[in-house]
C-alpha cells in the first residue's frame, strides 16, 4: 500500500493579521465558563415585542418567501422615509435613496468598500465599534484615528480638522456613541457641518442607537444639517430599535448619488435581506409608538442600573444615549482595564468590556463598560454581586 503525506493548505498573507477573536465573544465565553452575569456584550436578554413576530409569521404565511427587490422592499423603504422625514425634516426618496441592508455592520462595510480606494484615508474616532477598522483595511484604505477627549468623550474639531489631508475620503461618526454613551449635540454637529464644507469628505453617520437619548435631550442625525446629508451614508437598525438583534436588518440612507454606488456593491455581496421579516417590519412601523417610546424604557433602565452602581466604589460616568453605562475603576483597583474584567468575571461574576479594546493603541485610561440591556432581575443580580466591590 502507498502511503500518502496528507495535502498541505497553501500558505497565503493574511488580510486581517491583526484581527483575532473579539473582546466580546471572549468576556462572554469566560462569562459562561464562570457562570457570570453578563453584562458585557451589547444584547438584551428579553424578548421583542409578540406584534413584530406576528406580523413577520404572517408575512410568511401569506407568502413573502422569495427574493425581494434588491434594495428592499418598498413598503419598508417607504416607511424609512417617512420616519425620517417625521423626525428630522429631511426628505428621502424610498426608491433612490433607501436601502435595507443586512444589519448596520454590513451597510458600514457596504459603503466603505463603495468609496474607498486602495491608498484613500479615513478617519476614524477613537473609542470606535471595532468593525470600522477592519472594514477599511479590506477596502485598502489607510485608517487615521483621532482621539475623541478622553474620559468626556467630547469630538475635538481642531484634532479632525488636523487629520483632514487630501487624501482623505471618508469620516466615520457614531451618536448616540457606543463605547461611551455620549451624544454629540446641534453644535457638535454644526462644527463638523462647516468643517467638512469645503472639502470633498464622505461621512458614514453611525446612528444605530438613534431612539435612546435621555434626560428629554434630541438624537441630532446628520439628516437634520443639509451640509452633512449631502455627504453621508446615514446607518440605522432595526435590530437595536426592536430588541431583534438576531435579525440583522438595517436600513441606509443617503442621497441618490452615495445610493447609485451603495447599491452596486450592495447587490453583490447580499444582494439582498430575507422578505418576511422586511414585510413585517413595515407592517409594524405603522405604529410609531415602539420606537418613540424607546428613550424612556431604556432611560428607566439606566436609572435603576445607576442607582445600585452608585452604592459601590465604582464612579460613574455620565450616560445620555445607548444602552451602555460606562465606569471609572480606578478607585477600585491598579489593574488594567482588561485585567480587572477578567478578575471581575473570576471573582465578581459579572462580566464587562474594557475601553481599551475599542481603541486602536489600547489606550488605558480605567474605565470599562457595562450593557444595560438586560431584565431588571439580570440588573439587580448583577447589581448585588457587584456591591462586593
Amino acid at each position: 500500500m502507498t502511503v500518502t503525506s496528507p495535502a498541505q493548505t497553501p500558505a497565503f498573507p493574511s488580510k486581517l493579521p491583526q484581527v483575532g477573536t473579539t473582546i466580546f465573544s471572549v468576556m462572554s465565553a469566560l462569562a459562561q465558563q464562570h457562570q457570570a452575569v453578563n453584562l458585557g456584550q451589547g444584547f438584551p436578554d428579553f424578548g421583542c415585542d409578540t406584534a413584530l413576530i406576528d406580523a413577520v409569521t404572517a408575512a410568511m404565511q401569506a407568502g413573502h418567501n422569495q427574493y425581494p427587490p434588491m434594495p428592499g422592499m418598498p413598503q419598508l423603504r417607504e416607511a424609512v422615509a417617512a420616519k425620517i422625514e417625521a423626525l428630522h425634516g429631511r426628505q428621502y426618496d424610498a426608491n433612490a435613496e433607501i436601502t435595507i441592508t443586512a444589519g448596520a455592520t454590513q451597510a458600514i462595510l457596504t459603503a466603505i468598500l463603495a468609496t474607498v480606494h486602495a491608498g484613500d484615508e479615513v478617519i476614524v474616532l477613537d473609542p470606535c465599534y471595532d468593525s470600522y477598522a477592519p472594514n477599511i483595511a479590506l477596502a485598502g484604505g489607510v485608517i487615521v484615528r483621532v482621539p475623541l477627549t478622553p474620559i468626556s468623550f467630547r469630538p475635538d474639531f481642531a484634532k479632525i480638522a488636523a487629520a483632514i489631508r487630501p487624501k482623505t475620503r471618508l469620516l466615520i461618526i457614531n451618536s448616540p456613541h457606543n463605547p461611551s454613551a455620549t451624544i454629540w449635540t446641534a453644535d457638535d454637529m454644526r462644527q463638523l457641518e462647516a468643517l467638512l464644507a469645503p472639502t470633498n469628505v464622505l461621512l458614514i453617520s453611525d446612528e444605530v442607537y438613534e431612539h435612546m437619548v435621555f434626560d428629554g435631550a434630541q438624537h441630532e442625525s446628520a439628516a437634520r444639517f443639509p451640509g452633512l446629508a449631502a455627504r453621508a451614508f446615514i446607518v440605522s437598525s432595526f435590530g437595536k430599535t426592536y430588541h431583534v438583534t438576531g435579525w440583522k436588518v438595517g436600513t441606509v440612507a443617503a442621497p441618490a448619488a452615495l445610493t447609485a454606488e451603495f447599491r452596486k456593491v450592495h447587490q453583490f455581496n447580499v444582494f439582498t435581506v430575507n422578505t418576511p421579516m422586511q414585510v413585517g417590519l413595515a407592517t409594524y412601523m405603522q405604529n410609531p409608538a415602539p420606537y418613540l417610546e424607546l428613550s424612556a424604557f431604556y432611560q428607566r433602565k439606566r436609572d435603576l442600573f445607576a442607582q445600585g452602581l452608585a452604592q459601590t466604589r465604582l464612579k460613574l460616568l455620565p450616560t445620555t444615549g445607548t444602552y451602555f453605562q460606562c465606569v471609572d475603576i480606578s478607585g477600585v483597583t491598579t489593574l488594567s482595564e482588561s485585567d480587572f474584567c477578567q478578575w471581575l468575571v473570576r471573582e465578581v461574576g459579572v462580566a464587562a468590556i474594557p475601553l481599551s479594546a475599542f481603541y486602536g493603541d489600547g489606550f488605558d485610561q480605567k474605565v470599562v463598560r457595562f450593557c444595560f440591556a438586560k431584565q431588571d432581575a439580570t440588573l439587580l443580580a448583577a447589581l448585588e454581586r457587584l456591591r462586593k466591590l
